[in-house]
């Protein structure tokens, strides 16, 4: 019996691409057919370089040539080529490809919408005055993973203080805490509007998006009524199954 015959991937080189003004695309495990003419709409873009006929390209087994990020998300961005309209689907992911892809007038009008806007004009201008924040999002994972093992849900102390005021209680603080206090993690202070509950939003929100089930609450110590209480504390609580 024959084995049907079968043509391995390689590399096509794009010179002769005036040839072949209909390009088939292979983007991620998804099939693109698109014009040369449309690729190039914009000479700064990666599309056009990888396109402009000085490079060599990937290629499938059938020829087309082969991309090697999300398919899912090219689509807006093929969309946007063709039409100049903004697509639909405006979601950080195809805001990352067209970061990618170096397309800077679809850059521009995803930042200019009132989603993105609110995200890197707001949110992001807070979290840059917040001092380590983006490492404390990674402090607290770590603990919620180690303390993960044989159970349902685990948990992670916060101490959030907004002001200088607050941080020179800090050590007061967490000597009220019942538990490990080496693994409470700190945030604060910081110079800007948002309060309190605007952080914890933040935090839970960054955590979600790595694909985490996460919900926090007040951590309130108990230790009778000739101890001073604190309201700097939060739980964060993972639930994992």
């Amino acid at each position: 019996m024959s084995l049907p015959d079968y043509k391995s991937p390689g590399k096509q080189s794009t010179a002769n691409l005036q040839n072949s003004p209909i390009i088939n695309l292979n983007v991620g495990g998804l099939m693109y057919c698109t014009s040369l003419s449309t690729l190039r709409k914009y000479p700064s873009s990666k599309l056009a370089e990888m396109f402009s006929g000085q490079s060599s390209l990937k290629t499938d087994a059938e020829g087309r040539y082969f991309i090697d990020r999300d398919g899912t998300h090219f689509k807006p961005i093929l969309e946007f080529l063709r039409s100049q309209r903004v697509p639909s689907d405006t979601g950080q992911e195809v805001y990352k490809e067209a970061l990618f892809y170096n397309i800077e007038p679809l850059v521009k009008q995803l930042e200019d919408s009132p989603e993105r806007f609110g995200e890197v004009v707001g949110r992001q201008q807070f979290l840059a005055r917040v001092p380590n924040y983006r490492e404390n999002i990674e402090v607290i994972i770590r603990i919620a993973r180690a303390e993960a093992v044989a159970a349902r849900q685990s948990s992670v102390i916060v101490c959030v203080l907004k002001t200088e005021e607050d941080s020179t209680r800090y050590q007061d603080a967490v000597n009220s805490l019942d538990g490990d206090k080496e693994s409470v993690v700190r945030f604060g202070p910081w110079k800007a509007t948002p309060a309190v509950l605007d952080l914890l939003d933040c935090v839970k929100m960054d955590i979600e998006a790595r694909g985490y089930n996460i919900t926090y609450q007040p951590h309130v110590t108990d230790k009778g009524f000739r101890f001073k209480s604190y309201d700097f504390f939060y739980k964060f609580i993972f639930t994992w199954w």
